[in-house]
């Protein structure tokens, strides 16, 4: 997981929530969100603002109703925008993160971090500039060193997690992290 993306105390210090979903709104009062996700049945483990968005962190489960599928975004979000980071869907399994983004209800565009190609959505190329530009898409993204013997591209692994949370950071203007529920805008 992205260290930027990496949620702090009462959440994954806790040992209790190490599969969380963060969940970035904009168009929506952070109410609505939380009242949102709670008829989704996720409860906001933290939550703040900033930059024009509302966010909620809550767990990608909820094991007390065996509700274990992802959760139905497209449902909560009439009118609004929502950027979504799963950011450990099965840290057992070695799932990897993923995002999603609906506006209006929709899903425009979603995608592994293990597999940028593969972007379903209403619009699966919504984010391709901005991926193409951050060289994780097209020509200049394979790894220039990857047929070196003794080089190993799962060592920049993380590193291109990173630079995919900050392509889409940068695009919608999330907040900065370090992300507390003390997150003001600037």
């Amino acid at each position: 997981m992205p260290e930027w993306m990496h949620v702090a105390d009462p959440v994954l210090e806790s040992g209790g929530h190490d599969e969380v979903n963060l969940v970035f709104a904009r168009g929506m009062g952070l109410d609505v969100l939380v009242e949102g996700l709670r008829g989704l049945r996720r409860e906001a483990l933290v939550s703040g603002e900033g930059n024009g968005w509302v966010w909620v962190v809550h767990d990608m489960v909820n094991a007390d109703v065996e509700d274990y599928d992802p959760v139905s975004y497209g449902r909560i979000c009439a009118g609004a925008e929502l950027v979504v980071f799963v950011t450990e869907p099965c840290s057992v399994k070695a799932h990897p993160p993923h995002f999603e983004y609906y506006r209006d209800g929709r899903l425009i565009t979603c995608f592994s971090f293990e597999d940028l190609t593969q972007r379903p959505g209403d619009d699966p190329d919504y984010l391709s500039a901005e991926l193409l530009a951050a060289k994780l898409i097209g020509p200049d993204a394979e790894c220039d060193k990857a047929d070196e013997a003794e080089h190993d591209c799962f060592d920049h692994h993380y590193e291109d997690h990173d630079r995919i949370v900050r392509a889409v950071a940068g695009f919608f203007a999330l907040p900065s992290p370090p992300l507390s529920p003390a997150v003001t805008a600037p």
